[in-house]
């Protein structure tokens, strides 16, 4: 088996605030990192760490970010198919961060809203039935769709993080094996918390859902039943990539073994998250190979 993710990819600048600004105000922050990231990127970073095939698939600019993209992802054990589009800038993020660990994105999305659906298509020619096509809500309606329906026609089990939230997503969901939602994206897509989320979700099409609960961990949802497992206790500095360490996690731990999403996948996409809190900044946040394959090891 291996994945393809297809989604964005970015330059991350963080800065660190003493509280949130608000409207009309100047405040001042330090700048704590200046990183790879993109939610696509980092999905399928973390999933290469941890030992399954991943491809990622993004579009990037040809400017000074997209060389630093290109240097960085050179050193990862993911496969790349990287569409420069000549006369764009590359995406990057704004990622603003308090003393308690919260953040708040603001991203840039030229290149990856300028990602075709022939390109998308295209990107899937050498997947196979039962690889993963991994998505999120960067790319545009009609390359979203464009994705989904290849990865149906050819049999791919098919996952999505509804994430920037973005309108439409309802057509979607009957294409979706599994959906990964935190607790803002549950509500505003259901108007409900939790499983209850998950369930109104399932009742749209998706097949199961995963939603993210932070420090409480996580639930699991299939139609016929829903499981809760724990998080797992750490001192968060700077959540930023918290959600994508989970969801790489949770599918590479089901997929290496070879089963659907179980409770041991949430639990050890729970482990890594935690290593991911507990750090600043984002691709340099993420566990570490070694990090990655004990806790995938221990089970």
């Amino acid at each position: 088996m291996q994945a393809f993710v297809i989604g964005n990819v970015a330059v991350d600048e963080t800065i660190a605030i003493d509280d949130w600004p608000q409207p009309g105000a100047s405040i001042l922050g330090a700048q704590t990192a200046h990183d790879l990231g993109g939610k696509g990127c980092n999905q399928a970073v973390v999933m290469a760490r941890c030992g399954l095939p991943t491809t990622l698939v993004a579009a990037i600019g040809d400017d000074f970010r997209a060389a630093t993209i290109r240097e960085q992802l050179s050193r990862e054990p993911v496969a790349c198919q990287l569409i420069q589009l000549d006369g764009h800038a590359s995406d990057f993020s704004m990622i603003l961060t308090t003393p308690d660990g919260e953040n708040a994105i603001v991203t840039t999305a030229n290149c990856a809203g300028h990602l075709s659906a022939v390109e998308v298509h295209a990107s899937l020619d050498d997947a196979a039935a039962g690889d993963l096509a991994i998505l999120q809500g960067n790319l545009s309606d009609e390359a979203t769709i464009a994705a989904l329906r290849a990865a149906r026609e050819k049999g791919m089990m098919t996952a999505f993080n509804p994430s920037p939230l973005r309108p439409n997503f309802d057509k979607l969901w009957p294409l979706i094996d599994v959906a990964f939602v935190n607790q803002s994206e549950a509500r505003a897509l259901t108007g409900a918390d939790d499983a209850e989320a998950a369930r109104r979700l399932i009742a749209q099409g998706v097949r199961s859902v995963v939603a993210t609960l932070g420090a409480d961990g996580a639930f699991l949802v299939h139609a016929d039943s829903a499981l809760h497992v724990p998080g797992f206790a750490c001192n968060a500095v700077d959540t930023t990539g918290a959600g994508d360490t989970f969801m790489a996690v949770a599918l590479a731990s089901a997929a290496l073994r070879g089963t659907a999403l179980d409770g041991r996948a949430i639990n050890d996409a729970g482990k890594a998250a935690a290593i991911t809190v507990g750090r600043r900044g984002t691709h340099s946040a993420f566990p570490s190979t070694g990090e990655l394959q004990a806790i995938l090891a221990a089970g």
